[in-house]
């Protein structure tokens, strides 16, 4: 469904890394806008797509900021997964494990340790 090399790896404190892939590297047809936005105060406006892909369809599984606030240029024309609504993730050949909650996109490797927001009682971090 989507394949790079050349992921932005975004770091944001108490998180582990979040990884941002150009828009092209999605298979044509996998990403789908809907309607909705949140802010990021840093980031600036961000939307969603349900991710479709293999007979499934993961809604709101990713989110792109494609008119990011100062600072943040790079994230234009850039989408990130919720690696906890997919079948798999993988960086560098290693299974991604999502962060806890529903909220964060986070994506936790052997190279990153917590801890991390997400459980219970972390929200206030």
């Amino acid at each position: 469904m989507a394949q790079t090399t050349s992921a932005l790896r975004v770091l944001e404190t108490s998180h582990p890394p979040v990884y941002y892939l150009p828009l092209n590297a999605f298979a044509p047809g996998v990403l789908h806008p809907v309607p909705g936005v949140t802010h990021c105060e840093f980031k600036g406006a961000a939307s969603y797509y349900d991710v479709a892909a293999g007979g499934h369809r993961a809604a709101r599984a990713a989110w792109a900021y494609p008119h990011p606030a100062p600072g943040y240029e790079e994230l234009a024309d850039t989408a990130a997964l919720y690696p906890g609504l997919m079948d798999s993730v993988r960086v560098d050949g290693e299974e991604v494990q999502p962060q806890d909650g529903d909220f964060y996109g986070g994506w936790i490797t052997s190279r990153v340790t917590g801890p991390f927001k997400g459980p219970p009682g972390t929200w206030g971090w």
